[in-house]
C-alpha cells in the first residue's frame, strides 16, 4: 500500500508540474534554427588565446584542488562530533544541523559573500569551494564513520589490541574506501562548480567565458568552451582509474 501510494504521490507532483510550468511548447520549433546561428557564429574557435585559457584552467584546478583540501581538513573533524556513534545527541544533532545549513546556501552565493569579504581573485573561490564542500564531506564522513562494523573492533579489543591497532586494523580499512569514493566524488563535482565561479569574479576560468560571450566573441568563447571539456573528460579519466585502484 505504502509503494503504490509513494507511485500515485510521485506520478501526482508529475502532472502537476506538467500541466502549471506552462513552459511554452510552442516555442520549440523555432529554437533549432536560433541555436544552430548561435553555434554558427562560434565556429572556427579562435585558437590565439590558447595561452589565455590555460592560465585560466590552470586557476580553475588550483582552486578546486585546494578547496577539496581545506574542506578535507575540516570535514574530518566535524565528521567526529556529527558522528552519532562517538558523541552524544546533544552535540551530533547540532552539529549535522549546520552541516545541512551548509549545503543549503547556494554555492554562487557562497562565491558573492566571499568576493565581497575579500575582493576578487582565486581566494574567493578557494574560501567557497572549502564551505560548501565541507557541508557535504563532513556528512558522508560522519556516516562511515557510523556504519563501521562493530564485529572486527571487539574482536581485536579481546585480542588484547590497543586503541591505534583497532583503528589502524579494523575501523580504518572499513572506512578508507568510503571516504575515498566520496573525497574524490567531491573533487569532481568542486571542479564542475569552480569552471563558474569566475563568472562572479572568485577566479577560475568562468572569468572568460563572461568576457567573450557579453562581447559577442563568441569564437572565443568556443575555445573556452574546448577547453572546459577536456578539462571534465580528463578529471572523469583520473576518477575512474583511482576508483578501479583502490576498490
Amino acid at each position: 500500500m505504502s509503494r503504490a501510494l509513494t507511485w500515485i504521490v510521485l506520478a501526482a507532483a508529475i502532472l502537476w508540474s506538467a500541466t502549471s510550468a506552462e513552459m511554452g511548447l510552442d516555442k520549440l520549433p523555432g529554437a533549432g534554427p536560433r541555436l544552430g546561428e548561435f553555434l554558427g557564429r562560434m565556429m572556427p574557435p579562435d585558437l590565439s588565446i590558447w595561452r589565455e585559457v590555460m592560465r585560466g584552467l590552470a586557476e580553475t584546478l588550483r582552486i578546486a584542488i585546494l578547496g577539496t583540501f581545506f574542506a578535507v581538513i575540516l570535514s574530518a573533524g566535524l565528521a567526529v562530533l556529527a558522528a552519532e556513534t562517538l558523541v552524544p545527541s546533544s552535540v551530533w544533532r547540532p552539529v549535522r544541523g549546520l552541516l545541512a545549513m551548509i549545503r543549503s546556501i547556494p554555492l554562487i552565493l557562497v562565491a558573492m559573500l566571499m568576493v565581497g569579504a575579500v575582493g576578487l581573485g582565486p581566494l574567493p573561490g578557494i574560501l567557497a569551494i572549502t564551505f560548501h564542500a565541507t557541508g557535504m564531506l563532513a556528512k558522508f564522513y560522519a556516516e562511515a564513520i557510523d556504519n563501521v562494523a562493530a564485529a572486527p573492533v571487539a574482536a581485536l579489543e579481546s585480542a588484547g589490541a590497543s586503541r591505534t591497532q583497532q583503528l589502524r586494523w579494523a575501523i580504518w580499512p572499513q572506512m578508507a574506501p568510503v571516504i575515498l569514493r566520496d573525497t574524490v566524488f567531491r573533487f569532481e563535482l568542486n571542479l564542475r562548480e569552480s569552471l563558474i565561479l569566475g563568472i562572479v569574479g572568485a577566479g577560475g576560468i568562468g572569468l572568460y567565458v563572461q568576457t567573450y560571450v557579453r562581447s559577442f566573441q563568441y569564437d572565443k568563447a568556443a575555445t573556452v568552451t574546448m577547453a572546459i571539456v577536456v578539462l571534465v573528460l580528463a578529471s572523469e579519466a583520473v576518477n575512474s582509474a583511482l576508483h578501479k585502484r583502490f576498490s
